[in-house]
């Protein structure tokens, strides 16, 4: 899985942040790594440099094998934070994704599995 890091003209990400940002996002969505191809992050502060509640944004997107991006978005105060719900956000759209998936697949290559039939009573 690759990660990119891109940000906002008032926020500077030297090294060793980036590192940090790579390892929680890597560790968040290692569970469903195998699936995703690449990763963006942009980062930027909503207020500028004025002081703010929840200025700091982080907006994921995610390159799925064979399917469209998917992206989320968190605020919060401060970028580690931001990062960290945003990773959270990501994970639970990609399992609901691929659940979806996983669950139109089978119903269409086994149309009389239990459940899948609407009128079929327990």
């Amino acid at each position: 899985m690759q990660i990119q890091i891109n940000t906002g003209h008032n926020i500077e990400v030297h090294e060793k942040l980036a590192a940090q940002i790579r390892d929680q996002v890597e560790s968040t969505l290692s569970r469903i790594g195998d699936h995703i191809t690449r990763v963006e992050v942009h980062l930027s502060d909503e207020s500028g440099h004025k002081k703010s509640q929840n200025d700091k944004r982080c907006m994921m997107e995610a390159r799925l094998e064979g399917r469209q991006p998917v992206a989320v978005t968190n605020l919060a105060a401060t970028l580690d934070e931001a990062v960290e719900g945003a990773a959270d956000k990501l994970v639970r759209l990609i399992e609901s994704t691929l659940g979806r998936l996983h669950d139109q697949k089978n119903h269409r290559t086994n149309p009389n599995a239990p459940g899948s039939n609407p009128t079929e009573q327990s």
